[in-house]
């Protein structure tokens, strides 16, 4: 049995779906992630739902800042029990919690809400992350235009971060064992590689298109009065799939220049 099973067994807890709960068993791929977040002691290392403790473990060796979000009642006792005060241990919701300010950012993402942890990292200052999700979601976040798989998602990251997927790890690794597998990816925070005069406007912008990424943009802009019947610019008769990033800023830049024409 992993270490993984008999604390299973030993706390009663039973992992939950709703939220999840897919917990690693394998102590080499958790030793990969944190050697990869290159973290130094003075460091202030924030962990999303820290499960058993996996990562906690060896992320209070390499620094003495550790904070962990943890929902899950029984798991955060069993967190607290264990570690004490060398972690500071924040019971909630990460969605609604404050994050207190980190320099790095290791976690194994709940499956059901890596989305939105996602799109509220990005929001954070925090100089890298070392993540473990979906691999399918991992291909999301590291997609090209064009493919499938860009996405809003894709476009928040690549504005936000340095975006690279390190390893696949098998879904064997896990209790209980997830249909697919998962991927690592690292986040190394930099300023946006282009320009945008509003930011708002901007992920305005490829938020309504990708919802409605079948339809022209021209159609998808004007449907959500974001631009008018007569308005002219780049890349109305396009979907949004086939424009980069830097194209979409482009757009939107355009759009923001005829709201503040005269």
């Amino acid at each position: 049995m992993s270490e993984t099973g008999r604390l299973i067994g030993e706390t009663g807890l039973v992992p939950k779906k709703s939220k999840g709960q897919n917990f690693l068993t394998d102590g080499a791929t958790a030793d990969r992630q944190v050697a990869r977040a290159g973290i130094s002691k003075g460091d202030r290392v924030l962990e999303v739902g820290p499960g058993f403790g996996v990562l906690t473990e060896r992320l209070v060796r390499e620094s003495e800042h550790v904070t962990c979000i943890e929902l899950d009642d029984k798991l955060a006792d069993y967190i607290s029990e264990k570690f004490g005060d060398a972690v500071t241990l924040i019971r909630g919701d990460a969605l609604k919690v404050k994050w207190p300010e980190f320099d790095v950012f290791v976690s194994n993402l709940p499956y059901s809400v890596s989305t939105p942890i996602i799109f509220k990292l990005l929001e954070q200052n925090f100089r890298n992350a070392v993540i473990m999700v979906q691999k399918e979601f991992a291909e999301r976040m590291t997609a090209r235009p064009g493919t499938s798989d860009y996405s809003r998602l894709t476009v928040g990251v690549y504005y936000r971060s340095a975006c690279k997927m390190l390893e696949t790890v098998p879904s064997s690794r896990f209790n209980p064992r997830p249909k697919v597998d998962s991927a690592v990816v690292s986040l190394v925070s930099r300023p946006a590689p282009f320009g945008v005069e509003d930011e708002k406007l901007f992920f305005r912008v490829t938020e309504t298109c990708f919802t409605h990424r079948r339809k022209k943009i021209g159609t998808a802009l004007k449907n959500a009065r974001i631009i008018g019947g007569d308005a002219e610019l780049p890349y109305l008769d396009d979907r949004i799939e086939v424009l980069s990033p830097e194209e979409i800023a482009e757009l939107s830049n355009r759009i923001y220049g005829l709201r503040r024409a005269p």
